[in-house]
């Protein structure tokens, strides 16, 4: 039960505070880009109130919360991270729209909100100012109390970003359809397909990090041993918190037989010498883009014959993949450059009955392949995932597009079809490749790929 306030208390706490007001606050680096991209919004739905939420706060357990990250499409067009924020474009006749970001303001001393609430500035931290945050981001603010009403009295056609602020969506209920807010969400994925110079330099940055991550772990493969996968995993996530905001994603951090499942992400087992990590991690910067990065590393840092024999296969797929990306290419070329090597291989080695062609045809090479070879990247891991097949993986690439090649093989240790030596190894090999005017850079290039580089590399880090 929270304690009585006296009369005294409350007044003393209501007066006795410095103006802490910022002045001298320039935009954000991306402000140019933001408005360009709430203008090509805007181009696209003349005539209509467009509402994007930042989404809310997420109870993780009784009174306390997970940290709070932001919708991509309020991210991508305003650069503004709080929570409970909503950006509306409302329209100023048949085209053009003005556009108002909604924030909460300054915690107010005068009704003790800034110390008695839970979300209070003296509990979670100081707010911009909604003056500050119009410097910031280059464009009106209001506060976002006055939302429910604002949008409960729109008239005209309306369209909304949906499943992050159930607020907005019960103020829109009787005004929206399902099929006409998921247009808006499709072009928002599919405005992303294509990244601006500030954006490939942020998935510079998260690889740049997300390398010397890997290093971290190199280093402290010894500690591993002595504990588990969980050391690996922590190691990596301090890096991400160092050099950015977080990870983009659940590490997966699979020794020895785990790196047969896609998605290990328990991350509680032995280390052991004479096995295989598989380790796919990436660091989220502080604007929320994401590396997506894999190396499959032996353990005491040399490989044997078997494992190299396998991972010479992913090795040379992704290579094959890697040199298909590049501009007016189908977006599946990658892919099926890829799944031939391993198909080859895999033919080659006797685990699957010939020709290649008759292999690939029926898809029987996916015992072993299980996933596809890669997938666009930014501010989601899987970014632009609403974009629709002919746009994306029935499309062609463009200039400025980011995605990942990530082939591997995956041998399970009851599959009775391998030989048992293979049983219980994972490989994969995943770079994050930026299509550009002619041919592609590979933004994870930091990290060596082949065999023998990946055991010189290792064995400079552990001296």
């Amino acid at each position: 039960m929270a304690p009585t306030v006296s009369d005294e208390l409350a007044a003393n706490m209501r007066q006795g505070w410095a103006d802490t007001e910022r002045r001298d606050l320039t935009p954000i680096p991306q402000a140019g880009h933001t408005a360009r991209r709430r203008a090509e919004l805007s181009a696209r739905f003349p005539g209509e109130r467009l509402v994007i939420p930042a989404g809310r706060l997420k109870v993780r357990s009784n009174d306390t919360d997970y940290p709070f990250r932001a919708a991509v499409e309020y991210a991508y067009l305003t650069g503004d991270q709080t929570e409970d924020g909503v950006l509306i474009l409302e329209p100023t006749g048949e085209s053009g729209h003005q556009a108002t970001l909604y924030l909460l303001p300054r915690s107010d001393r005068e009704n003790g909100e800034f110390w008695l609430s839970g979300q209070g500035e003296l509990w979670v931290g100081r707010r911009q100012s909604l003056g500050e945050a119009e410097l910031r981001y280059g464009l009106p603010v209001a506060d976002v109390r006055t939302v429910p009403e604002l949008l409960k009295g729109a008239t005209g056609p309306v369209r909304q970003v949906r499943g992050h602020d159930a607020g907005v969506e019960a103020a829109l209920t009787d005004k929206v359809t399902a099929e006409r807010d998921e247009e808006l969400r499709v072009f928002l994925s599919e405005q992303r397909l294509v990244k601006d110079e500030f954006e490939i330099a942020q998935l510079r940055h998260a690889c740049e990090a997300t390398a010397r991550g890997f290093e971290d772990v190199v280093r402290v493969l010894d500690r591993a041993k002595a504990t588990s996968e969980r050391y690996i995993e922590g190691t990596f996530f301090l890096r991400a918190r160092v050099e950015g905001n977080d990870v983009g994603y659940g590490s997966i951090c699979a020794a020895g037989p785990h790196a047969t499942t896609l998605h290990w992400v328990r991350n509680d087992g032995q280390v052991r010498d004479g096995e295989l990590l598989l380790l796919d991690a990436g660091v989220e910067t502080t604007e929320l883009y994401t590396a997506d990065v894999t190396r499959t590393l032996p353990i005491n840092g040399r490989f044997d014959a078997v494992q190299r024999k396998i991972y010479d296969a992913v090795y040379e797929a992704q290579e094959a993949g890697i040199a298909a990306v590049r501009p007016g290419a189908k977006y599946r070329d990658f892919h099926t450059a890829a799944q031939r090597v391993l198909t080859e291989r895999l033919v080659e080695w006797g685990l699957v009955e010939g020709p290649v062609e008759r292999v690939l045809e029926l898809g029987l090479q996916r015992r072993w392949t299980l996933h596809g070879t890669g997938h666009m990247l930014g501010l989601d891991v899987h970014d632009c995932a609403a974009a629709r097949r002919e746009s994306y993986a029935e499309g062609t690439l463009e200039p400025g597009m980011c995605l990942t090649v990530e082939p591997g093989l995956y041998f399970q240790e009851d599959d009775l079809t391998v030989p048992e030596e293979y049983r219980g190894i994972g490989i994969r090999i995943e770079d994050d490749i930026l299509v550009t005017e002619d041919g592609n850079v590979n933004l994870s290039a930091g990290l060596p790929r082949a065999a023998d580089e990946v055991e010189a590399w290792m064995a400079e880090l552990r001296g």
